[in-house]
């Protein structure tokens, strides 16, 4: 029988069903992403592994609800971070054209719906974003990689709206130039 007043307890099981629900479906989604981001901000994919694997590990550790509505843009933040620290702890910062674009984690895609000339212009495009600056690179892989809005960018790389929207701008408009003048 119940005593009015008093609150239900919670099984230690229970709680942790719901946050081992989240975690599982939060890592099916964001890891692949995070782990093509954190590649190219280092340069190495098995430090990027390790990032990763840093930015879930300190997910456990908020209290539940605390990334409500915002988890993509708060793991993208965090590991972004992390690779700085790691960067930063090795003295090696390195540029992000460093690697090549065919040594990154592709996430699995349905090859039947793939062409020839829709490979040919993904493989020219990404040859001609290798070629922007660094921080035009990372704008443009967080808003057409990853779906990004220009604020959640902005949350993550620390740079204003309207600093974003610039580089995004000055980007896409010297890719279409660049791209352009590949074809005849």
């Amino acid at each position: 029988m119940k005593v009015s007043g008093q609150r239900p307890q919670m099984k230690p099981s229970d709680s942790h069903a719901t946050t081992g629900d989240t975690l599982s479906g939060a890592f099916t989604r964001h890891h692949a992403p995070l782990l093509r981001y954190a590649a190219r901000l280092t340069g190495d994919a098995d430090r990027a592994q390790d990032i990763v694997q840093d930015t879930f590990v300190k997910l456990m550790a908020q209290p539940s609800g605390a990334v409500d509505g915002h988890l993509a843009e708060w793991l993208f933040t965090v590991c972004r971070h992390r690779a700085v620290d790691v960067l930063r702890k090795e003295g090696r910062m390195k540029s992000l054209d460093t690697l090549p674009a065919d040594a990154l984690p592709v996430a699995a895609e349905p090859a039947p719906a793939v062409t020839l000339e829709r490979a040919e212009t993904h493989a020219a495009l990404l040859r001609l974003l290798g070629g922007l600056p660094p921080n035009q690179q990372e704008v443009v892989r967080l808003k057409f990689q990853n779906g990004f809005s220009y604020e959640e960018i902005s949350r993550i790389t620390a740079l204003s709206v309207s600093n974003v929207g610039f580089l995004l701008h000055t980007a896409l408009r010297r890719l279409r130039a660049d791209f352009a003048a590949l074809r005849p």
